[in-house]
């Protein structure tokens, strides 16, 4: 294998597995900011059932203004009862007065239904704020371990970064840059062994007459299809990496 594409191959090697770390550190926060959010929905629900409790009870103090309002109406209507001189008065006061008894009954009826929608919502209220409290304590505690996990896979990152800086040092500048833009562009993939003459970047087979030069190493060349770095490595040697 040519030498320069040796040490692309070790680069590589290095960088993947410096992409894993980074890959196992996005997954822990992923899982960790999921828990968070749960978190933020809980406490908006609660907010937001505490508002509509709020509400439920403006209108039933409203109803009960009002069903004060009527009995009150009723009380002075039979006190007049007895000053009516005749029976069509009497017909008129008798009706009015039903009529206040069935509205104040109709809003005596809201007022339980409200309060008993009051009591269920605060039920609910304190159990969302019983499970709040205990998630909090667990996110906490998983805050924590996962600070730890990432302290300890950065410590590893670290190790490796030393490694990359190291082999970096042993790459042409435009060969490396264009390693580097391929690792940009094309998935974290820039160098790629050639199987039976295909590609294992895009899987697309190489043309004979580059299969041929690749098999004698003496030069640099590209996937025509991807324009990867291809190098060619035995599928023995290939499984004993």
């Amino acid at each position: 294998m040519n030498e320069h594409i040796e040490q692309l191959v070790s680069l590589q090697m290095i960088d993947l597995e410096i992409d894993k770390i980074d890959n196992e550190i996005k997954q822990e926060q992923i899982a960790l900011d999921k828990r968070i959010s749960t978190l933020a929905e809980r406490e908006a629900h609660i907010t937001e059932v505490q508002a509509r409790i709020a509400q439920l009870e403006k209108d039933r103090r409203t109803l009960d203004d009002e069903m004060g309002d009527k009995i009150a109406h009723v009380r002075d209507r039979q006190s007049k009862m007895m000053q009516v001189q005749t029976g069509r008065e009497q017909t008129a006061l008798l009706k009015e007065i039903e009529d206040a008894k069935k509205n104040a009954k109709e809003n005596e009826e809201k007022v339980m239904e409200l309060m008993a929608e009051i009591e269920r919502l605060t039920a609910e209220v304190d159990a969302e704020k019983a499970l709040l409290k205990g998630e909090k304590e667990l996110v906490s505690e998983e805050t924590q371990k996962v600070r730890d996990t990432i302290e300890n896979i950065n410590k590893g990152k670290k190790t490796k970064g030393s490694k990359r800086q190291k082999q970096v040092k042993e790459i042409q500048e435009s060969l490396l840059r264009k390693y580097d833009t391929l690792r940009e562009r094309r998935k974290g993939l820039a160098v790629v062994n050639v199987v039976q003459g295909v590609c294992q970047g895009c899987f697309m087979n190489i043309p004979p007459q580059q299969f041929n030069q690749l098999l004698k190493g003496d030069k640099i060349l590209d996937c025509p299809t991807c324009q990867r770095i291809l190098y060619y490595q035995p599928e023995a040697e290939t499984e004993q990496v």
